[in-house]
């Protein structure tokens, strides 16, 4: 069990010229001094932390003062598989998640109706397997480097996978794909970046890949995306949204999560611009100034409060919730490791209006318990199953919870 830890960092950089001086005076512990040219040196200094929730067992107890609207309920969906990070679910009911540490993609089934899934079987074994999409009668499985797809049997088993793709850029410290099909039937996979905040080597990380289903003619659909894990395609709009993690190490409160309309072409900043147009101490852009990369970039619709680390995100279409619900997106917010008191450890649901998001409200909360002393989840993956309900998962105690109405 981890206990907690504060490490408070003070960092004074002295970087030699950047851009005009961008000094955010509502942030206590981020202040900066960052010139447009290299005449005056940039200067910041940030306190960090590094903290970390003890880690406590989903116990009854635990799971019954879960949190979620009224006339929902949570239960059990599955326990006792392993790290589940990614679901996929088939109109069959057939949910599909993967274990990225045991290199797995086990089937899930609830046979009778009763909301708990009563098969578990693994039906792949790929080393690091993390994203996946189910595309007609196909599985699409993405590891770090590789992707692969797999014909889905009649009883949800799997055909051997078949390997696609062996060249996506390495992962350092974001290798967790994920992938899924858009409106144009075009396949999309999220690279995230090898690092905290870097100029990076290879064009195609930090990045949203679009390439057709066989894997042929990928290209950059649009790039300064740290690690965009989280995606999806409004219902009714069909524009393209996704949730972007934020530089660490910029204080409590920044860098916050991003909310990004995703156009192709365009350039979201990291890591040289973030939020607002504000400018990151840390890298500054070649042959420009923060002010000219700042011109070209584009700006998040909405932000999430910092480190709360969003993981999976997913539009409700299904029936079982109110109507309310319809065309609304799900995030699943991870939780800090690195802010004095912990963000995150929650779904929040996303309220669109008129095909456009206006605000994040708490779904599913309670997963700190203690004071914020202890956590039992840090919840990854988001499906809707058949059934309309919400399966989200943890990959701490190894448990997928159900949210439905009663």
């Amino acid at each position: 069990m981890k206990t907690w830890t504060k490490l408070t960092l003070a960092l004074l950089l002295s970087l030699g010229g950047l851009t005009a001086c961008d000094k955010d005076s509502d942030e206590d512990d981020f202040e900066t001094v960052i010139p447009e040219t290299d005449e005056t040196p940039t200067s910041a200094q940030i306190k960090g932390y590094v903290f970390y929730p003890a880690l406590t067992s989903a116990t009854t107890t635990n799971v019954e003062q879960l949190k979620v609207p009224a006339g929902f309920a949570v239960n059990k969906f599955a326990e006792g598989i392993g790290k589940p990070r990614i679901m996929a679910v088939t109109s069959a009911g057939h949910v599909y998640v993967s274990d990225r540490d045991a290199g797995t993609v086990t089937l899930l089934q609830d046979t009778n109706n009763d909301g708990v899934a009563e098969r578990k079987q693994v039906v792949a074994t790929i080393k690091q397997a993390h994203g996946l999409a189910v595309q007609g009668s196909k599985l699409y499985i993405v590891a770090v480097k590789e992707l692969y797809v797999a014909d889905i049997n009649m009883d949800g088993t799997l055909s051997a996978p078949r390997q696609l793709l062996n060249d996506l850029p390495d992962g350092g410290q974001h290798p967790n794909r994920t992938l899924a099909f858009g409106p144009d039937g075009q396949l999309y996979l999220s690279v995230g970046s090898t690092c905290n905040s870097c100029p990076e080597p290879n064009p195609e990380l930090a990045t949203m890949l679009v390439a057709n289903p066989d894997g042929s003619g990928r290209r950059i659909f649009a790039k300064g995306l740290r690690n965009t894990i989280g995606f999806g395609w409004h219902p009714q709009t069909r524009e393209f949204w996704g949730m972007d993690h934020g530089i660490d190490w910029l204080g409590d409160d920044e860098q916050k999560e991003e909310l990004n309309k995703i156009t192709q072409g365009a350039d979201y900043g990291w890591p040289y611009i973030y939020g607002e147009g504000k400018y990151n101490p840390g890298d500054r852009p070649d042959n420009m100034t923060y002010a000219e990369y700042a011109a070209k970039t584009t700006k998040p619709t909405l932000t999430y409060q910092a480190h709360s680390a969003p993981m999976a995100m997913v539009f409700y279409t299904a029936s079982q919730f109110p109507a309310e619900y319809q065309n609304d997106a799900f995030v699943a917010m991870r939780g800090s490791w690195n802010r004095s008191k912990p963000s995150g450890y929650k779904v929040v649901r996303v309220h669109f209006e008129n095909g456009q998001p206006v605000r994040f409200d708490d779904f599913l909360t309670g997963f700190l318990v203690n004071n914020d002393r202890s956590h039992f989840a840090r919840l990854v993956g988001l499906a809707v199953n058949r059934d309309g309900s919400l399966l989200v998962s943890d990959d701490t105690n190894g448990v997928i919870y159900r949210v439905a109405r009663q």
